[in-house]
């Protein structure tokens, strides 16, 4: 543990997977912040210094150290215990954790009654403009066919992913005429009214890429995000952390840390 002194204090869970780590070492590099607690589903070496604890001795470390905020890249069910051990502890939670069904989302709204939390589907800025510019074309282009293919590395659980999901929201919220989403084509199987096409691709070691195609009228239109690396995540939930934390309890998005950034983006 660290950073008695430092601005903004985090406690990270996931600390030994790929976004913690990555979260971890953003904060190293970051002046004014430090990790007060990282947590492992089992413990494991230091990661840029901070030492990792077991994620069973959560709600003692949180006591303790009394962090400004806690990030959580995990899954859906230990995210929910997260939440709920930071409404016990006072800590608000920032998580990028998605696939969550219907009754953990309510798990971790339930926490929102006692703490700030922020739930994103990505906290990359790029693909809060690509949000923005999807919502556009699709208000702009009625009648158009859409396609959303997304593509991420080999090892990702959820598909398709969060953001998908997202994007897919943002287009039926202006498109009352797409409503199904059919996820991938086989046989005999030409395109239908109201579809929207959803392609998940699973491969190699590839962060994140989101593809959103309109297609009409002898024209198309793609519009694209491509993440270069994890570290784009992290910088955007550090971002997160710090305006949450002095906030009163409720829902937030990262879309509202934009805003007070002057920006306008999805959540």
């Amino acid at each position: 543990m660290s950073g008695g002194d430092a601005d903004l204090r985090l406690a990270v869970t996931g600390a030994g997977g790929r976004m913690g780590r990555e979260v971890i070492e953003a904060a190293a590099d970051r002046e004014g912040v430090a990790v007060a607690v990282a947590v492992n589903r089992t413990p494991t070496d230091p990661v840029a210094g901070v030492a990792v604890e077991g994620a069973d001795r959560l709600d003692e470390l949180l006591a303790a150290a009394e962090p400004d905020a806690l990030v959580d890249f995990t899954g859906p069910e230990s995210a929910v215990a997260y939440a709920e051990a930071c409404a016990d502890a006072g800590v608000p939670m920032v998580t990028g954790t998605t696939g969550f069904a219907d009754a953990q989302l309510a798990g971790l709204r339930a926490a929102s009654e006692a703490v700030p939390v922020l739930k994103a589907s990505n906290f990359a800025r790029g693909v809060a403009a690509l949000r923005r510019a999807v919502r556009e074309a699709a208000a702009a282009l009625p009648g158009y066919d859409v396609e959303l293919t997304e593509t991420h590395h080999n090892a990702k659980r959820d598909a398709p992913s969060g953001t998908a999901k997202s994007i897919l929201g943002d287009v039926e919220s202006v498109r009352d005429d797409l409503d199904e989403r059919v996820h991938g084509r086989e046989g005999d199987a030409p395109r239908e009214a109201g579809e929207i096409g959803v392609h998940a691709r699973r491969a190699g070691d590839v962060t994140g890429e989101h593809e959103v195609l309109f297609a009409g009228n002898r024209e198309s239109i793609e519009l694209t995000h491509r993440a270069g690396d994890r570290g784009v995540f992290a910088e955007g939930a550090l971002d997160a952390a710090d305006w949450l934390a002095d906030r009163d309890p409720g829902w937030y998005g990262f879309g509202d840390v934009l805003d007070a950034d002057g920006g306008d983006a999805g959540q």
